[in-house]
């Protein structure tokens, strides 16, 4: 059974706690529940659409002139496994980090370092989230949903998904015109920790064992030694992308900057810290107005209470423009700006 609301506050359903609000709100469970909607409200097939998950990753500027579609496909069901591996899909309603706590409980592996990222199931894809040197495109075996225009049921495979640094297909070419159902995830029965990033290889080695419990464990209490809880303070987690540059260009820049983290890609390309440069440039813990960055990530931007997308934005611009002139680096939004 769908619900349908109108004149929805969306404050409670964006991590920035934004104040504004949607024309309707539907959620449905399954897709009957959407024929059923637009049957019995025919107009809504003429409004402007937006789907959301759970909202982590969106700055909402002005109220949504438009629907959000918010899909509640919920379960888990076991598609493949043999002795090495385990392919599962799950719905995109799943919240993800109940998820993650499901494959360690069950000893699979292969998203324990994504523990605490908020948001559902049906997300990841879309912004191919990682941490910790884990891309969720690496488990990804396809991902199931309708496209809204031509109301078919389809499948994207994870060559199809386009995938890149926090982005895929359906965050670009198809963004809000494919809706996730589910995802296919292909886990290893017998795999091996991913550990050798940032925090966690010395959080590992505090503890007793390298077990996917205590992995998962120690991405927990370093998240939240560093970030802020959305639910207590308004945030969408990181707010800028990884810049990538050159061999050369990062070599020059952590000349410039000792200390400076580097993270080699595939290619021939180095991920520098963006969170490294936005505190370099002084601005970690800085206020302006009823936003500010957050003291202990700088990567984090936080909403103090009432503040507006704009003012938000506002920041951000600033951030990018300081760290541009004193370092040469563009960062980029990883945050979804809604106009």
């Amino acid at each position: 059974m769908f619900k349908l609301v109108p004149n929805f506050s969306l404050r409670h359903n964006n991590s920035f706690g934004i104040d504004v609000t949607a024309n309707y709100w539907v959620t449905i469970s399954t897709l009957r529940d959407l024929d059923e909607a637009f049957t019995k409200y025919p107009h809504l097939s003429g409004e402007t659409k937006m789907i959301i998950g759970g909202g982590s990753n969106l700055l909402f500027l002005s109220d949504f002139d438009g629907v959000v579609l918010s899909p509640d496909f919920i379960g888990y069901e076991i598609t493949y496994q043999d002795d090495q591996v385990i392919e599962i899909e799950v719905g995109a309603g799943v919240e993800w980090d109940d998820f993650v706590a499901y494959c360690v409980e069950h000893g699979w592996y292969g998203v324990e370092n994504l523990s605490l990222i908020p948001g559902k199931v049906g997300a990841a894809p879309v912004q191919n989230i990682g941490a910790y040197g884990v891309e969720i495109e690496q488990v990804i075996v396809c991902v199931k949903g309708l496209n809204l225009e031509t109301g078919e049921i389809g499948s994207y495979t994870q060559e199809q998904c386009c995938f890149s640094y926090r982005s895929s297909i359906f965050k670009e070419k198809m963004l809000n015109r494919f809706m996730v159902i589910s995802v296919v995830f292909r886990l290893q029965k017998m795999g091996e920790l991913v550990s050798a990033y940032g925090d966690l290889s010395g959080m590992l080695k505090e503890l007793d064992e390298p077990s996917l419990k205590n992995a998962r464990d120690a991405v927990i209490k370093i998240r939240r030694s560093k970030l802020p809880d959305p639910k207590i303070l308004g945030n969408a987690g990181s707010f800028f992308r990884n810049p990538i540059l050159s061999a050369r260009e990062a070599a020059s820049l952590a000349e410039f900057l000792p200390g400076l983290p580097l993270y080699p890609t595939s290619g021939k390309e180095v991920k520098v810290a963006a969170g490294f440069l936005i505190d370099h440039a002084g601005w970690k813990g800085r206020k302006v107005g009823r936003a500010a960055v957050h003291d202990r990530q700088a990567l984090v931007l936080v909403n103090l209470g009432g503040a507006t997308g704009a003012e938000i934005l506002e920041l951000s611009m600033a951030i990018q423009q300081d760290v541009f002139e004193k370092f040469g680096v563009v960062l980029e939004r990883e945050v979804q700006v809604v106009e």
